[in-house]
């Protein structure tokens, strides 16, 4: 112990004996060798060789499976891959390759300074990973690196890439690059990705399809052509022709003539079931994990889908769109989903994913369409959560102008092209009559709407100044998945629940990488008759997630949309009704019949269709919701899907209550005993003024017409007073028109009300 202390007193001596100086420049060697230290052991110590440029691991097949492990598709990279030289390339391709993936390709020293202090700003103020990588990086990031986004890695892409430029010249460095990249799918080269979309050597290809190759390492499944977005692939095009006009290696005409080319593309082999929801999945994988791992890792990845219910899907959705050809409907489309948890069931994003005709690689389920009368059931949802309606409210379907600012005047029609004088809301839904939807839209106003559908899962609606009042009626573009989520709302008493397409994915070893614990056992599940009950009593079943609407709100949507009743009317004997089951449904058609659309839902299952075509033009003019076009393929879907499970009704919740009201007025009876109806309202909102439809108004003598109500046509006097009389009439109003009398006759060739 004494020896101990004696030498810490010398070290400590010889220390204080030291200058200032000298104690500094130990301080920092100090400092130097842990800096060195740390360097080594977090960067150098296991950082791979830039010679083994050429190695890489050997890739394993990723494996898609449905909810039942049945094979959906194999993921892999083909293992005889063809190596060719960079003479092979076309010149064209490798410049294309250059503008738009490192034009300073053959100047800079393996990094380009410009794309490092563009990361790091990314890093320092977004706090996220940026690209900014050279072609060198990208060599050096797919062969001797993990697909990691870190800070560490970059450091090491950038050593490496710096000792690369320095052994490798530039066009062995390009050479290598254009042979391993990823151009998609199975094709990694651009030999086998010439071969896989042209079905022709590399040697052979034209600039248009240079352009479209060269634009695709970037992000292969997002600009793919047989991806999920195929149009994404001529868009990327465009933008490589562009920046090789820019960067001198060709002229604007020859750029031109490129876009303008119409490239065919090599049939796909069909090795792939359900391939709409295979490239969807996909592409959320790559989001997550990366190209490279779902690509080469050998993922198992279990999926909601049940393929025997997809295939009984494409099946009617081919058949039926088949039948529509004389009304000029080309394509169809199916989603069925869980709406409890969000599962994906059924994704058919066209009639035939391999036809040419009609682009059938397109997904319509997750493309822009207008939904029609569709979007009706959220514009309601937002008059009854602001207590503005009751199911009772009553509202005027006859002639009306709405006048906007700067615009002409707005007159919507109903699609029979008739009026139907008073309606109550129930009505008004359930036959889905456009005037009293569009002023239910201008009590509410449209910001209002958009925010709801919004809070709902339509991710489209985003500038409330770009719609008007015909936003009720379809005129703003959603998509099929963000139409599901939100009637699966209404179904979900409230609560929203987004899709959800991946149960399990593990890795190569068995590693489970994530999994979605909400899912129900499979159709084929013994036990699933059982837990479908229980889905009836929220009490039992808690649905996880943020509500968006009140309980009371989404009953009663629920129960208008079920009640045949109510849409009777205008629909009659459809395909609309499921025989022994209560299923709420809801139609959709555009004014120029471009959309097609029948939404429908239990508490466990919901049914999207569609059918149109993809170019947009009109289909015949004879087709009619609920009786022919996306009607019959959901009535058919639907009937499948509830064929072995029980009648589930939607949960009425303890604040709603029932009252009888009269037909007309939908206040409550008086004594003169009117025709009666029983009715839901939200607690609190029951009508308490009792039916008095009698009242003095002044009448035209003449045409017996009220005076409130005639407007004479511009230039033409006023009706002179000794021409007008007051008459006792029955009456009824709403918010536009103050006297309505039922008893008298009406003009219905021009509008009785203009709104300010």
């Amino acid at each position: 112990m004494r020896k101990r202390k004696a030498n810490k007193l010398k070290i400590k001596d010889a220390w204080h004996n030291l200058s200032r100086r000298q104690q500094d420049i130990i301080g920092l060697g100090f400092i130097f060798s842990f800096f060195i230290f740390l360097f080594y052991f977090f960067i150098l110590k296991d950082l791979p060789f830039p010679t083994t440029l050429s190695s890489r691991e050997i890739p394993q097949t990723t494996r898609i499976l449905d909810r039942n492990d049945q094979l959906l598709y194999n993921i892999y990279t083909e293992q005889n891959r063809t190596m060719v030289k960079l003479a092979e390339i076309p010149l064209q391709l490798r410049q294309a390759t250059i503008s738009i993936e490192d034009k300073d390709f053959y100047k800079h020293g393996g990094f380009a300074y410009s794309g490092i202090v563009r990361a790091l700003k990314e890093i320092i103020i977004n706090h996220q990973l940026q690209g900014g990588s050279t072609i060198t990086q990208q060599l050096v990031k797919s062969a001797l690196l993990s697909p990691e986004r870190t800070i560490q890695r970059k450091i090491k892409e950038a050593i490496l890439s710096f000792f690369v430029d320095k052994i490798y010249s530039k066009d062995q460095i390009l050479e290598m690059y254009l042979n391993q990249v990823s151009y998609g799918g199975t094709a990694w080269g651009v030999e086998a990705a010439a071969q896989m979309y042209f079905g022709k050597p590399v040697k052979n290809l034209s600039l248009a399809e240079c352009a479209l190759l060269a634009g695709l390492p970037a992000a292969p499944t997002y600009y793919s052509p047989f991806g999920a977005h195929p149009e994404l692939a001529k868009t990327r095009q465009a933008e490589v022709l562009r920046r090789m006009t820019e960067d001198g290696y060709i002229p604007s005409s020859q750029a031109k003539k490129a876009k303008d080319n119409q490239i065919v593309f090599q049939r796909q082999a069909t090795n792939i079931k359900a391939p709409h929801f295979v490239m969807y999945v996909k592409d959320q994988l790559v989001k997550k994990y990366g190209e490279k791992l779902v690509e080469q890792g050998g993922l198992k990845v279990t999926t909601t889908l049940d393929l025997d219910l997809q295939n009984f899907s494409q099946d009617t959705v081919a058949s039926e769109v088949a039948d529509l050809k004389d009304l000029n409907v080309g394509n169809g489309a199916v989603l069925v989903t869980r709406p409890p948890t969000g599962e994906i069931l059924a994704m058919v994003g066209s009639k035939d994913y391999f036809a040419t005709d009609e682009d059938g690689n397109v997904n319509v389920t997750t493309s822009l369409r207008q939904p029609g009368s569709s979007i009706k059931p959220i514009n309601y949802a937002v008059g009854l959560s602001s207590g503005k309606i009751t199911p009772a409210s009553l509202f005027l379907d006859i002639p009306t102008c709405f006048q906007i600012v700067g615009q002409p005047l707005y007159c919507p029609q109903d699609y029979d092209g008739k009026f139907h004088g008073p309606v109550q809301m129930r009505f008004a839904l359930g036959n889905s009559y456009n005037i009293p939807a569009v002023k239910m839209l201008d009590l509410n106003g449209v910001d209002s709407m958009i925010a709801t559908a919004s809070a709902m899962g339509i991710t489209t609606f985003k500038d409330p100044s770009k719609y008007g009042l015909s936003l009720t009626l379809g005129g703003g573009e959603v998509m099929m998945t963000d139409m599901a989520v939100a009637f699966g709302v209404f179904a979900n008493t409230g609560i929203k629940k987004d899709l959800v397409s991946i149960l399990k994915v593990q890795d190569n070893q068995g590693k489970v990488l994530e999994e979605y614990k909400q899912g129900f056992s499979s159709n084929k599940d013994p036990n699933l008759q059982k837990e479908l009950t229980k889905l009836s009593s929220p009490s039992v079943l808690q649905i996880d997630g943020p509500r968006v609407l009140s309980a009371e709100v989404s009953f009663l949507i629920s129960h208008i949309l079920l009640d045949q009743n109510a849409r009777s009317a205008a629909f009659g004997e459809s395909y609309l009704p499921i025989a022994g089951h209560a299923v709420s449904v809801k139609t959709g058609t555009t004014d120029d019949k471009r959309d097609n659309w029948t939404i429908g839902y239990t508490p466990n299952f919901l049914v999207v269709t569609w059918v149109g075509n993809n170019d947009n033009t009109p289909m015949n003019q004879w087709l009619t919701s609920g009786i022919t076009g996306a009607a019959p393929i959901w009535n058919k879907i639907m009937r499948h899907v509830l064929r072995n499970q029980p009648d589930l009704w939607p949960k009425k919740p303890d604040g709603i209550v029932g009252a009888t009201i009269c037909q007309i007025s939908g206040k409550l009876p008086d004594d003169s005993n009117c025709p009666t109806r029983f009715e839901y309202f939200i607690q609190g909102t029951v009508p308490t003024e009792t039916e008095n439809l009698k009242r003095n108004i002044a009448v035209e003598k003449d045409s017996g017409r009220e005076i409130s109500l005639v407007q004479a046509p511009a230039g033409e006097p006023q009706i002179p007073p000794d021409r007008i009389e007051t008459k006792e009439k029955q009456v009824v109003s709403d918010w536009f028109t103050p006297e309505y009398c039922l008893d008298c006759p009406h003009d219905t060739d021009r509008p009785v009300k203009v709104t300010p």
